[in-house]
């Protein structure tokens, strides 16, 4: 099993066990995306090959971010499913270049045979757009002491933005994820180690997307992490009428507030310096500073 490290910061704010880490939430989290596929909607292909991936891990740790979230499938609206020895030729030197560097990682993917191969590596945290759903998902993570990400998705990828319905958005995100976090404590995993998203743009219409994110603390069950992904999703670009995913910053930027103001815990960003930039300068507004996070990895 990985060992812990400790994260300073307040002593009263929430701690999120993931794995060498144990995540202190004194102040919002940044999640660094990086995407080592060739057809994620905003980025893909930039950073396929092993230079280009590790320089731009190097370069969102140097920029401020508190944890890389490596991506070797794409789940935007229609993608193809990749091969299990592609996703894990993508993502596994990526996770042990990473190790040294003392900042957890996060691996998103839904395939229990990622997973296994991820944390027996090293890998800190999972983020599973399935929720853990697929067979042998919970089996994988269950005697470990990774971190979960429970996400919401209505469908599947490749059918989630075929006019997406509810009854309630809210009310139905909220549920699912209760449902969820329920089944994972009945599996003997703490409540410390999960936090839960509730999937923009995964199953949604804009105007759900837009409710959902105006409702957060509605939808969010209580006692738990929550960890948001905007950024330069087709919501902010149809709010902004920027068709173009790099042209989306602003935006994503004002939708990350929105969701920080309604108690998200952890962004996770393609645009990491600005990110840092525009929460330093939230947290000056509260009244806050900035905790630069510390660490101490007991394996060294």
């Amino acid at each position: 099993m990985a060992s812990t490290s400790s994260v300073i910061g307040l002593a009263n704010s929430t701690i999120l066990q993931c794995g060498r880490f144990r995540l202190t939430l004194a102040r919002p989290l940044v999640m660094g995306i990086l995407n080592v596929t060739p057809d994620s909607f905003s980025d893909g292909g930039h950073f396929v090959s092993y230079h280009t991936a590790r320089a731009q891990a190097q370069k969102m740790i140097d920029e401020g971010a508190d944890i890389i979230d490596i991506g070797g499938e794409s789940t935007r609206p229609g993608a193809s499913l990749v091969p299990l020895n592609k996703e894990l030729a993508r993502v596994l030197f990526l996770i042990e270049y990473l190790l040294d560097t003392n900042v957890p990682i996060s691996i998103d993917t839904y395939k229990p045979q990622v997973m296994r191969a991820a944390l027996k590596v090293g890998a800190d945290l999972i983020n599973d757009i399935w929720g853990l759903r697929q067979p042998g998902a919970l089996d994988a993570v269950r005697d470990t002491y990774c971190g979960l990400c429970v996400m919401h998705m209505q469908g599947s990828p490749s059918t989630m933005q075929h006019e997406p319905k509810y009854y309630d958005v809210v009310t139905h995100v909220h549920d699912f994820l209760d449902e969820r976090i329920r089944l994972l404590e009945r599996a003997g995993i703490s409540t410390d180690r999960i936090c839960v998203d509730p999937g923009f743009g995964f199953g949604k219409t804009t105007e759900q997307n837009f409710t959902l994110l105006r409702e957060l603390p509605r939808a969010i069950p209580s006692g738990v992490p929550t960890l948001v992904g905007l950024s330069r999703k087709s919501m902010i670009g149809a709010a902004t009428s920027r068709e173009m995913p790099q042209q989306r910053m602003s935006g994503s930027l004002a939708g990350m507030l929105a969701a920080i103001d309604r108690g998200a815990a952890i962004v996770r960003v393609h645009d990491v310096a600005p990110t840092v930039d525009a929460l330093k300068v939230w947290q000056a507004v509260q009244g806050r500073s900035w905790c630069h996070v510390q660490s101490m990895n007991i394996n060294k």
